[in-house]
């Protein structure tokens, strides 16, 4: 692949592989290893995307990316780094904070559905589960946050 063929795909996707990314792993540091190793992936050529399904293609690799990073760092702890990202509007932090409490299998299934624009179908294609099970996934994570923020709001102000 040719630098001319590969630096507009990298500005178009490397910010939704790292936002798949940084919601998969919670880390931002690892967000940006996995980064990398996708267009690594895409730069090596093992598989390059179809014009019309560059998009899903990132995605699925991205998620794969993911899984295979936290496969193979399972058996070390970590304590996630306290970095927080600046937002214009102060109920976007909030927003996704409460995303980000959320379990991983709902977090993912949020931010694919409502960041990324996937349909269920789609994100089930992505995941390797069926649409139905990604609906509920929404259902529930869509029930968790309504509880998280009902708290936030009801938490009396210091």
């Amino acid at each position: 692949m040719t630098e001319d063929e590969f630096l507009p795909l990298f500005d178009r996707y490397h910010n939704m592989v790292y936002k798949i990314a940084l919601v998969y792993t919670g880390s931002p540091p690892d967000a940006e290893d996995i980064v990398q190793t996708v267009f690594l992936k895409l730069l090596e050529g093992g598989s390059r995307p179809f014009p019309e399904h560059e998009k899903a293609w990132f995605a699925k690799v991205a998620v794969n990316a993911c899984r295979d990073f936290l496969r193979r760092n399972l058996r070390q702890k970590t304590e996630p780094l306290d970095e927080t990202i600046p937002f214009s509007d102060p109920e976007e932090g909030e927003l996704f904070e409460a995303v980000a409490a959320l379990p991983k299998k709902y977090r993912l299934a949020v931010h694919l559905h409502y960041y990324e624009g996937y349909t269920c179908d789609e994100i089930g294609r992505l995941l390797g589960i069926s649409s139905s099970a990604v609906s509920m996934r929404l259902h529930r994570a869509r029930k968790l946050l309504r509880s998280i923020l009902k708290e936030d709001i009801n938490e009396p102000a210091l």
